[in-house]
């Protein structure tokens, strides 16, 4: 059976924006359509008609949490080095209002890793595209190109992601704000 985008529509748009809310305060994890029809104010029978399934709610959901992630980095122009690059998006990654949002990262990065198929397909992939891309662009032309250039903006993403892990999971910001300028400091 070939499966097919649904329509985009105002009201598709409405209950995805209130879906999403609800797994910024809920997570993906359990998610059931009735219960989260109910919370939304709808009801399965329209989400399965407006996201095809639950699958495709699913991944309408991050979908939108990447665009939501990848919009509100507030990142310097384009060449301005990859530490300077760096510590923008780990003040924006360490800010206590963007924990619903990473955490919902978190669980569908490592539900793409354990689940390569289905809503999850290639989630993980995509956001270490994505963040490959953004380091790359803050680094100047020259390095961009090189292998050395790749391997310091795999280095610096790894950093990333595992200090964000690790705040995530102890909240202790302040220690691993330190490691991860320290670690920055390196690539000056």
């Amino acid at each position: 059976m070939t499966e097919t985008a649904p329509a985009t529509s105002a009201r598709r748009d409405e209950l995805l924006e209130a879906a999403y809310a609800h797994a910024l305060r809920h997570g993906l994890v359990d998610l059931s359509l009735r219960p989260l029809a109910a919370a939304i104010g709808t009801s399965p029978r329209v989400l399965m008609f407006l996201f095809g399934n639950k699958d495709g709610l699913v991944r309408a959901l991050l979908a939108r949490a990447r665009a939501d992630e990848l919009a509100a980095l507030d990142l310097p122009e384009a060449g301005t080095g990859l530490p300077a690059t760096a510590e923008r998006v780990w003040a924006w990654l360490a800010a206590a209002e963007h924990r619903p949002l990473l955490r919902l990262w978190a669980e569908a990065y490592a539900r793409s890793l354990v689940e390569p198929e289905g809503p999850w397909a290639g989630f993980a992939e995509a956001t270490v595209t994505d963040w490959l891309a953004i380091l790359a662009a803050a680094q100047p032309p020259r390095e961009r190109r090189t292998q050395r250039g790749l391997a310091r903006r795999t280095l610096t993403l790894g950093v990333l992601r595992g200090c964000l892990l690790d705040l995530l999971a102890t909240g202790d910001e302040a220690r691993i704000s330190t490691a991860v300028h320290q670690h920055l400091a390196t690539l000056r």
